[in-house]
């Protein structure tokens, strides 16, 4: 099934009773992202909002809730997108190769490079149904998703730039860059916020426009076939258009109005706004409630001058709410695990798989389980290949934003299995050496979100490195002979999961270099050989009742709130040759820190109106 319009996928949804329409007035201002959250954590169907308060345009969310919806909007591309895989191939790879006109190996290759050669070739055309009207920013829906966000902002964008060294169709960008819509400093309906964290494709073109000093033209559009929208949020290799993508994806090529010397529009659009970014202007973008679970802060972004809002005769606005994972981006990362993952050993030989865990907020916290044969007559084996490995991860795409990066030797355990996030953590534990497995990067770049650091996109990274034989037994449960230096505040130890131990530590206070004196002071109160170093590593956190709850909260608390280079600590720790190591447990300091962004909580009075909403007799029983 293809689907020519956003209105096709909805009708089709709602004809399958997986779409639920809400007639009851909804306020785009927390309200709608109140109950889309709610929706989607209860796995919920996809919501029409077929009144939004202040406008005159419906809007749908949760599209993307669940991977069996998904699947079931891409039932008729996703099976030939693995069996491109199958022939050696991923998407991308698969529709450069055919729009360069090489020729695959066998009938059946030859047969799907020519399908994919087709959809992925951009159709150009004259006009379209998004030109059929004009309005204003004003009269756009004016989603807040957060109560402290800093405007209204558009949440599914599918920004499209073009390299101004080498403009056109084929080697153009479709990001999904956050894009505030009015607030702050911005001029009402003429300035929009375009805010794209490193490692966007988008950059590549900024650079070249402000090398050459011209403007940037972009266009952002809303809406149109779900396959854009998917496209807009794929790590494709630089120089590879996401439209190509999307055409294969949807079985469709992509309509593209052309004309004179404006940017090329998508026709089948729900909305289009188009305009320009001035090189040397930034205005202060945000905040925002992001999916780190907290908000990123304001900060200097690019500023988008607006010419046109264009939109189709029955124009649809989806959205979507970002925040503490899961939410309904975590299925774009299942997606692209689904399609991508297949290929990586041929994409980086060695690296069998990688799991970004989603509920560590993605890029805090990267699994991977890789090779390790350089010495494989040494008796006792030891990470070698592996770091061969971790800095070629830590050099592929957005696998580079890892902060922390934990690799394991696949010769160990045939088959084990990066998404068994408890098993993998145990089997790492029971081999890591914190003498010689730990590796820093300091002073580098991190996800933009990331406030952990020092600064905005700045940080450090740490690779913990896994190989050969087990070193110890992990303990279950606290000993008796564990004991808590409670005159410096430390208390209520509690195990998280086989050789990891949280402790509730008092009020972070820092002191030099971003480092808690506290945190020395713990670690000095120990020797290797006490109790407590039964368990390898030891996490320091404002409420270890919390963290201990549910795996999710451990994974969350612990990546999201500590900075390698600054957070980790150890029992009898030493410098070797700039080599930092521990002969004891490994301790990480994840309590809240002053540097940090806040966290995302909703606003109570609205949680009290859905409440509402889901009662018997409300628009949403029997949903919630």
């Amino acid at each position: 099934m293809s689907y020519r319009t956003l209105r096709d996928c909805i009708d089709d949804l709602e004809r399958t009773g997986q779409l639920v329409r809400i007639e009851q007035p909804v306020d785009p201002r927390l309200e709608a992202a109140e109950i889309q959250r709610r929706v989607f954590r209860a796995g919920g169907p996809a919501i029409y909002f077929a009144n939004v308060k202040g406008c005159r345009f419906p809007m749908v969310s949760n599209l993307f809730g669940t991977m069996d919806r998904v699947r079931y909007i891409f039932r008729d591309s996703l099976d030939s997108l693995r069996k491109l895989v199958e022939l050696q191939a991923d998407p991308a790879g698969t529709v450069l190769l055919a729009l360069r006109g090489d020729k695959p190996r066998g009938s059946l290759g030859l047969l799907k490079m020519s399908l994919s050669a087709w959809y992925a070739r951009p159709r150009r055309v004259k006009t379209g149904p998004v030109l059929a009207n004009e309005t204003t920013v004003d009269q756009l829906p004016q989603l807040v998703s957060w109560p402290a966000d800093g405007g209204p902002y558009i949440t599914l964008p599918q920004v499209y730039s073009e390299d101004p060294d080498a403009p056109g169709l084929n080697r153009s960008n479709l990001g999904m860059y956050r894009v505030q819509l009015s607030g702050g400093s911005y001029q009402p309906g003429r300035e929009l916020g375009l805010h794209y964290q490193i490692h966007r494709g988008i950059a590549a073109h900024h650079a070249a426009a402000i090398r050459r000093g011209e403007l940037l033209r972009v266009n952002v559009f809303i809406g149109g076939p779900p396959a854009m929208t998917v496209a807009a949020v794929m790590p494709l290799p630089e120089g590879t258009s996401e439209l190509a993508l999307a055409g294969v994806l949807n079985r469709r090529r992509v309509p593209m109005i052309c004309r004179g010397n404006g940017l090329p529009i998508h026709a089948e659009a729900d909305f289009c706004i188009t305009g320009y970014i001035d090189p040397n202007k930034q205005k202060p973008e945000g905040p925002f409630g992001d999916h780190l679970g907290y908000y990123s802060l304001a900060h200097d972004f690019p500023v988008m001058r607006v010419e046109h809002v264009y939109h189709r005769t029955g124009a649809i606005w989806p959205f979507t709410v970002v925040g503490r994972p899961p939410q309904e981006d975590s299925m774009f990362g299942r997606l692209i695990h689904e399609l991508v993952g297949p290929v990586l050993p041929k994409m980086l030989p060695g690296v069998w798989a990688v799991n970004a865990v989603d509920a560590a907020g993605v890029h805090p916290l990267l699994l991977a389980v890789g090779s390790e044969r350089y010495v494989p007559y040494e008796q006792r084996r030891r990470p070698r290949e592996l770091l061969t490995l971790a800095n070629a991860l830590l050099g592929q795409g957005q696998l580079s934003l890892a902060k922390y990066l934990v690799i394991a030797a696949e010769e160990d355990a045939p088959g084990l299995d990066v998404n068994d996030v408890p098993e993998f953590f145990r089997h790492v534990l029971e081999r890591v050496d914190w003498r010689r497995d730990l590796h820093f990067h300091t002073c580098t770049t991190i996800d933009t979100l990331d406030y952990s650091g020092g600064g905005l996109n700045s940080g450090s990274k740490v690779v913990m490195a896994a190989a050969g034989p087990v070193l110890r037994k992990l303990p279950v449960a606290i000993d008796s002979r564990v004991t808590m230096p409670k005159e410096l505040g430390f208390k209520n130890p509690r195990v998280v999961l086989p050789g990891i131990l949280v402790v509730e530590g008092p009020a972070y206070q820092p002191g030099a270099n971003r480092t808690d004196p506290a945190m020395e002071r713990f670690c000095a109160a120990y020797r290797r050989t006490d109790a407590i170093g039964g368990f390898p590593l030891v996490v320091v956190v404002d409420h270890s009742e919390f963290v201990a709850r549910t795996l999710d909260n451990f994974l969350w608390t612990t990546f999201t709130r500590s900075n390698p280079a600054s957070d980790i600590y150890g029992i009898e720790s030493f410098i070797l040759e700039k080599h930092w190591g521990c002969f004891g447990s490994l301790v990480i300091d994840a309590r809240s820190k002053p540097h940090h962004a806040p966290p995302v909580v909703e606003d109570s009075a609205v949680t009290h109106l859905v409440d509402a909403m889901a009662a018997r007799g409300g628009a949403l029983y029997g949903v919630l």
